[in-house]
């Protein structure tokens, strides 16, 4: 049963893995799009907001899932110790564990943009 578990995680991160690996790519199809926004009259054009905007919302939504995941880990300390096992705050799973859930919203937002223009390509 432990080994289910542990392959699952080892997917969820090399799927949270290669989704980051398309940011440079993103970033360069999102280049012309900034230029042409910044020839603009605007202060800030459409693609420049919305680039930030993203940005933004992905590193507070993945503080915010780090931190209630550190919470979750510290809410079963007890359980685990009364049942002998280690606890995950001291074997590094809950690290891991929040380590991933901070990746995935930029794992998300890199996705979705990279779908989003290469359709405008």
């Amino acid at each position: 049963m432990k080994k289910i578990v542990k392959s699952r995680r080892v997917q969820d991160a090399a799927s949270i893995g290669a989704d980051l690996m398309l940011a440079p790519l993103v970033a360069m199809m999102r280049l012309p799009l900034m230029a042409k926004d910044a020839g603009s009259n605007q202060p800030w054009g459409t693609e420049t907001a919305r680039a930030v905007n993203e940005k933004t919302a992905a590193m507070a939504e993945g503080a915010f899932a780090a931190q209630m995941s550190v919470l979750q880990s510290a809410s079963r300390f007890w359980p685990e110790v009364l049942s002998g096992r280690t606890p995950s705050l001291f074997n590094g799973v809950a690290a891991e564990r929040s380590i991933s859930a901070a990746l995935k919203p930029a794992s998300r937002a890199v996705k979705a943009n990279f779908r989003r223009l290469s359709n405008k390509a």
